[in-house]
């Protein structure tokens, strides 16, 4: 009988799955709000309107600079809108009386176009999914990595991924104005966690500004990826590979 031989052929080498969990910021990160002109456009016809481009463009360069939701922060704050400014990502009123306050600082020729506005940002209609979103949310749930959106926001942003076709891809949903918690607080990551059932040292927050960053003081790693121009691709395949299924 000849003696058995141990093979020396081993499997190729397979690293393990690096995280169970990725944690998603929205705005900047999955979806970014739709050109400011097309927004106005858009609120005007709502009202009964119709601005050409010059008149749409004046107002809009007018409407992002006193402050926009999902734009950059406003130089000023009116002292009346300052409560509600500061609670804008805890309370829904506060979130709606805050933008439509900024809104309205601006004098427009088109009545209720400040509500119309924020009408807009409540739809899926006013935010354009990065173009990586969906592939990148697809790899991981077939990966079986868990996915979560943690945000700083004063909506339902639900209905959005609804009709994205994204939502049988997210496993939950932690939004400041229904936790009380905003980002960078650890709370507010460890609840997500939680939502998901993982740990926070096999997890993944990706963001795109330093509040996302805020996730590491609750044990997860963090992606900071600066955000891209509508509908364009924002990295996130870095995220895949973090998270050990990237091609």
């Amino acid at each position: 009988m000849p003696e058995a031989v141990e093979s020396t052929d081993h499997p190729p080498h397979r690293p393990s799955r690096q995280v169970d969990a990725v944690l998603f910021d929205f705005h900047g990160t999955l979806a970014q709000v739709e050109d400011p002109i097309q927004w106005v456009q858009a609120a005007a016809v709502a009202c009964g309107h119709e601005l050409d481009r010059g008149k749409a463009t004046m107002l809009a360069d007018r409407l992002v600079m006193a402050g926009r939701a999902g734009g950059p922060l406003p130089a000023r704050v009116p002292p009346q809108l300052a409560e509600h400014w500061a609670d804008r990502d805890l309370y829904a009123h506060s979130h709606r009386a805050a933008f439509t306050g900024l809104a309205a600082t601006v004098a427009t020729e088109v009545e209720g176009l400040a509500e119309a506005l924020y009408e807009r940002l409540l739809g899926p209609e006013g935010w354009l999914p990065y173009a990586d979103t969906e592939p990148t949310l697809r790899t991981l749930h077939g990966a079986g990595i868990k996915v979560a959106v943690v945000s700083n926001i004063g909506f339902d942003i639900r209905p959005h991924f609804d009709a994205w076709g994204l939502h049988s891809m997210i496993d939950a949903y932690a939004l400041s104005y229904e936790l009380g918690r905003t980002k960078p607080d650890p709370a507010i990551f460890l609840r997500a966690c939680g939502m998901l059932g993982v740990d926070p040292e096999r997890t993944l927050m990706v963001g795109d500004t330093p509040a996302d960053a805020g996730a590491v003081k609750a044990g997860c790693a963090a992606l900071v990826l600066p955000a891209s121009e509508p509908g364009r691709p924002n990295g996130l395949t870095a995220a895949l590979t973090l998270a050990g299924c990237g091609a």
